[in-house]
């Protein structure tokens, strides 16, 4: 039976097709988290693969929702996030390991900072090389123009040619960022309730630069801790680099749209359609210079995704927003 007692966190977690991986995840929460008092709510977007079972059978028990369709990530986040009870709400991606105590540490980070009122930590790939995409700086004309151009890949150290990545920077002290990756996102649930969550526009992608961007007008300031750490795989629900590519830049677009002055707008939407073009036309000229297997089927990626610009050049469809998650529920579990 559920307790109605609050808890310092809740932790949320949305799956979608990572069954042992959702499986870890939820092992290492439990095996490394002891200082803090929380709960966990596990939120599956009709996996085909057995997670439905998998997670309402696992011995910790967590609260679960299992949805008949995939109704994207922050639909789901939002759903999830209606049951919260801590005083945080973590959201925890599925294809993540968390490491020597990282969410005991990162709300102790919160608690010395709590102007920040978001907050993120330091990820790794499995072989324990620096996963960067902890957190971003929000887009700008210049950095677009830098990844249209490949100022980006020439000069990746560099935070004024690969400003959106922070440049060489290894997370690797305290700092202010503009936007925390969801893969690892704590907010205070106040805050998020004052945001209303995640806009539902966003399918996938995209949702947590809009809610950050969004937050600074409740003055929150973003920041990363390097004490916080955890394995993030990356990609693990994505099973083609095409559809990843559509879905970010249908994301993209939509945040030029919501963020930018209107007068800036259409530069950026010139300058977002610049990068897939670019690299397309760049990779073709490559694999006839230096003919190669991965020229040609990155060039062909590249050029799948130019050729499909009417799914992402406009953003997300205005219909996403619509909350159509009550017919999605499944009662499993609770």
């Amino acid at each position: 039976m559920r307790q109605h007692s609050p808890v310092d966190v809740t932790i949320l977690i949305v799956s979608y097709n990572t069954n042992a991986l959702t499986r870890a995840a939820l092992d290492s929460v439990y095996a490394q988290t002891k200082n803090v008092s929380f709960e966990v709510i596990v939120v599956d977007n009709a996996s085909s693969d057995g997670s439905q079972e998998t997670i309402a059978n696992h011995p910790s028990q967590p609260q679960f929702m299992g949805l008949r369709d995939n109704i994207g990530f922050a639909r789901a986040n939002n759903l999830g996030a209606r049951l919260a009870r801590g005083r945080y709400l973590l959201l925890l991606n599925p294809d993540t390991i968390v490491l020597d105590g990282a969410i005991d540490k990162l709300v102790a980070f919160a608690r010395a900072t709590p102007k920040a009122r978001i907050w993120g930590g330091r990820t790794y790939f499995t072989d324990g090389r620096l996963n960067p995409s902890s957190c971003w700086r929000k887009m700008t004309p210049w950095n677009l123009f830098c990844r249209a151009t490949g100022l980006t890949g020439i000069f990746p150290a560099s935070e004024a040619f690969n400003g959106e990545t922070y440049g060489g920077w290894q997370r690797d002290r305290a700092r202010q960022v503009d936007i925390v990756s969801g893969c690892f996102f704590l907010i205070e649930k106040s805050l998020w309730d004052g945001l209303a969550g995640f806009d539902p526009l966003f399918f996938m992608y995209g949702e947590e630069a809009d809610l950050c961007l969004r937050a600074h007008a409740f003055s929150a300031r973003p920041m990363i801790t390097p004490d916080a750490t955890i394995v993030h795989y990356g990609g693990a629900s994505e099973k083609t680099q095409t559809g990843k590519m559509i879905r970010l830049l249908a994301a993209k677009a939509s945040l030029i749209d919501r963020h930018w002055q209107p007068e800036f707008a259409p530069i950026g939407r010139i300058l977002l359609s610049g990068w897939p073009l670019s690299r397309y036309l760049a990779l073709s000229a490559l694999s006839v210079l230096r003919p190669s297997k991965s020229h040609r089927a990155l060039a062909a990626v590249w050029r799948e995704i130019w050729h499909r610009r009417a799914e992402w050049q406009h953003g997300y469809p205005k219909a996403n927003a619509a909350d159509t998650t009550r017919r999605s529920l499944v009662p499993l579990s609770s």
